[in-house]
């Protein structure tokens, strides 16, 4: 019979688009493997599973605060309404394997998954790990993680595995001819200006005063992503500064890449937030960064994510308080002038990142349940 694995990870992307490429992977290697997907009614999860062909179930989620009121009275009845469904869930499904990925949902899942005997693992991907998967640590038979700094802060005991984060393999696919041909761009030395798929406004703010600084340094090219809102004001302010994209064709604004791909291959140097899937895509394609970190992020997480490139000799890290045109130009003319520099470190960053980060959580599935492979 073949492999039967429920996935379960919720509320962001950033937890759901792991345990879709173990999905897939799952299933180009253990042939006639089956998944399944639990998440929640309310999560991003909803939209994007069914898209895969996968069966898809919702239990009830809400997440633990660490004092008590009557919301947290409310959030566990809550979990406990959903660790009774996905009990049920799960003995009707009867898997060999359930893997969280990060997310509430996972709680009652990967819970009752223990409590039945089946074999549960988990993933982290942030360098400080969420409440939710340092207190499932305790019953997971594996722990997988992306930073080896996370091991720290799990209880003694935890089953911990370092596999990195999966990312699509069109990040490692595609070459910088390739990314530049799609893009529309000529060859050069580039920095690549990312804020998120919503943009940074404080990102784009400080480059403002970087380009009109650094506008004579036309051997530097530049691929600024800004995100959809504010992008036009963008470009006009651009112009009252002078800045005229017709005159200073190594300036390339755009509102928003849909082939990130493209954009990393083409890259040199990045700038951006230190999200944990970002920097799982920049360390795998070996490229340097200069990191600032989101500053509301839960539990300050990007700020260790960023610590732990800045560690491996990968990245500069800028935190959002010391953020300003000045201050990112003298890092960026400090790399563009020294490509000794920037070389040590995009060999950290190389050093950091797991390309293969998804048959490695593979191997984790295949040496829990027993099950044959073919990777």
């Amino acid at each position: 019979m073949g492999l039967k694995v429920v996935l379960t990870g919720g509320g962001t992307g950033g937890h759901i688009y792991p345990a879709v490429a173990v999905g897939r992977r799952l299933l180009e290697v253990a042939p006639g493997a089956k998944i399944y997907y639990v998440g929640t009614s309310r999560g991003l999860e909803k939209e994007l599973v069914p898209k895969e062909g996968w069966p898809f179930y919702t239990v009830a989620a809400a997440g633990l605060a660490r004092r008590i009121s009557p919301a947290t009275v409310k959030a566990l009845l809550t979990t406990g309404k959903g660790y009774l469904q996905a009990r049920g869930l799960l003995q009707r499904l009867k898997p060999d394997l359930v893997l969280g990925t990060g997310g509430y949902v996972c709680g009652p899942v990967v819970l009752a998954g223990a409590h039945l005997g089946i074999p549960t693992m988990i993933h982290e991907q942030n360098a400080y790990p969420g409440l939710t998967n340092r207190w499932l640590a305790r019953v997971a038979g594996r722990v997988c993680i992306t930073f080896p700094q996370s091991a720290q802060y799990f209880p003694a005991g935890s089953r911990i595995v370092e596999t990195g984060l999966p990312i699509r393999r069109q990040i490692l696919e595609t070459t910088r001819e390739e990314g530049l041909r799609g893009l529309g761009l000529k060859e050069g030395f580039r920095v690549l200006v990312v804020g998120g798929s919503q943009g940074a406004k404080s990102i784009n703010l400080a480059m403002l005063d970087v380009y009109d600084r650094l506008k004579e340094r036309r051997d530097i090219h530049w691929l600024h992503i800004t995100g959809q809102a504010g992008y036009e004001g963008y470009l006009q302010e651009l112009a009252a500064r002078g800045i005229d994209l017709t005159h200073f064709g190594n300036i390339t604004i755009m509102p928003y890449v849909y082939q990130m791909e493209q954009a990393l291959s083409v890259a040199d140097l990045v700038i951006g937030r230190a999200g944990a899937s970002f920097l799982a895509e920049v360390t795998a394609k070996g490229l340097p960064g200069i990191l600032i970190p989101y500053p509301f992020a839960s539990e300050n997480h990007q700020e260790y994510n960023a610590k732990a490139v800045v560690e491996s000799g990968g990245a500069i890290l800028v935190k959002e308080k010391d953020l300003s045109g000045p201050v990112l130009a003298e890092h960026i003319i400090a790399l563009a002038d020294h490509p000794e520099r920037l070389a040590r470190m995009a060999r950290g960053a190389r050093a950091l990142g797991k390309p293969d980060a998804v048959d490695r959580i593979i191997e984790q599935v295949f040496a829990l349940t027993g099950k044959t492979r073919r990777i």
